[in-house]
């Protein structure tokens, strides 16, 4: 089974400018999450359309693609830089696994497991899912949850709480039901990848906003990992800060 490790890493961010190049002790953000999937895959590229995460890739001796500054979604910038990797390299793959740039403690043995899905022939994408630990990540529209099928399939992704348990006090919803959390890792056949960056956005996605409702809509299933890790995505300053105030860092 051949896996390509893709991190898509942007510059502009409307939270955190420049967050792939924040200083995480000595190394940068993009560097660390680099070297963890490195521990994964041999083969890692990051997919960028800033010439100084570019060049900061380079710095470091990674692997990097330039792709279109136009791309709505990680997933459609993977595809384009999966393509221009096979093409300027000659490798062929079989599936491709969607890291995220601002986690960089992630942990190279969740993305094994992802990767490690693909050995059935039949699992099209996959993702990680976690059971959430408290109440306020079951209400939280920033937090989204997933039910899923005895095939260890996506069912559905929601931001509102799901599901939804009728004549029980919310306080105890997660004493009676587990509920489950995404982890946005993305993993994808390399074919499937190709197809589903030309579905059309569909009105649940653009209501959820949330782009693997899209792939349901239109027919691809979903298999699910379980972890009961989630990583330390950096999504402001602030998160960074608490970072560097809690863990030791070199």
């Amino acid at each position: 089974m051949k896996i390509l490790g893709l991190i898509p890493s942007r510059y502009k961010s409307s939270r955190f400018p420049g967050k792939p190049l924040a200083m995480i002790g000595s190394k940068t953000m993009i560097h660390r999450v680099y070297d963890q999937a490195s521990k994964a895959f041999d083969d890692v590229v990051v997919a960028t359309d800033d010439e100084r995460i570019f060049n900061e890739v380079k710095s470091f001796g990674g692997k990097v693609v330039m792709t279109s500054e136009n791309h709505q979604s990680g997933t459609d910038r993977c595809a384009e830089a999966a393509t221009k990797y096979c093409k300027e390299t000659g490798k062929t793959f079989d599936a491709v696994i969607n890291i995220q740039g601002d986690e960089p403690f992630v942990k190279p043995e969740q993305l094994k497991s992802l990767g490690n899905l693909f050995e059935d022939k039949n699992v099209e994408i996959a993702t990680l899912i976690k059971p959430a630990k408290s109440s306020d990540e079951i209400f939280s529209e920033n937090v989204v949850k997933v039910v899923i099928n005895k095939l260890n399939e996506a069912i559905y992704f929601s931001r509102s709480p799901i599901p939804f348990m009728r004549g029980v006090d919310k306080d105890e919803w997660l004493n009676k039901q587990t509920y489950y959390r995404h982890i946005g890792v993305y993993a994808y056949r390399f074919d499937i990848l190709q197809k589903i960056t030309l579905l059309e956005q569909s009105s649940l996605e653009l209501t959820e906003k949330l782009e693997q409702v899209r792939w349901i809509e239109n027919g691809y299933k979903i298999k699910i990992c379980k972890t009961d890790f989630e990583g330390l995505a950096v999504d402001t300053p602030e998160d960074l800060q608490k970072i560097l105030d809690t863990m030791d860092v070199d």
